[in-house]
């Protein structure tokens, strides 16, 4: 909800991301999901995917900037305190640090160009 009450249009990248996760043959178990850590923490995802055995927690951060190594951090830390595995970040662009700290943790970096091009 935003500020005034009024539900927040939803993005048009998370629209492009559920169907990109359909085609890729996984099932989208959630959007907005808040599940809470063993730290007792909240924590928030923009879709919760599952593909077999592995359930995936996804941020979609459709901002019109680089995201940065401390947003993957905060991914990362959010996805362990609710054992899911391989987090995925969807957005514009990525820094390097960004991305080199998701290839040591195996954490997936999709820009919208990638799942936007995938119809």
């Amino acid at each position: 909800m935003s500020v005034d009450g009024q539900a927040k249009p939803r993005s048009h990248l998370l629209d492009l991301a559920v169907g990109y996760f359909k085609k890729e043959g996984y099932r989208v178990n959630g959007e907005n999901a808040v599940l809470e850590g063993h730290s007792g923490v909240l924590r928030h995802f923009d879709l919760i995917v599952q593909k077999g055995r592995l359930e995936q927690g996804v941020w979609v951060r459709d901002w019109n900037r680089t995201i940065g190594v401390n947003v993957i951090i905060s991914l990362d830390t959010a996805s362990e305190d609710v054992n899911l595995s391989n987090p995925i970040m969807i957005g514009e662009k990525f820094s390097d640090h960004a991305k080199s700290y998701s290839n040591r943790r195996k954490i997936t970096l999709l820009t919208k160009q990638k799942i936007g091009s995938f119809r």
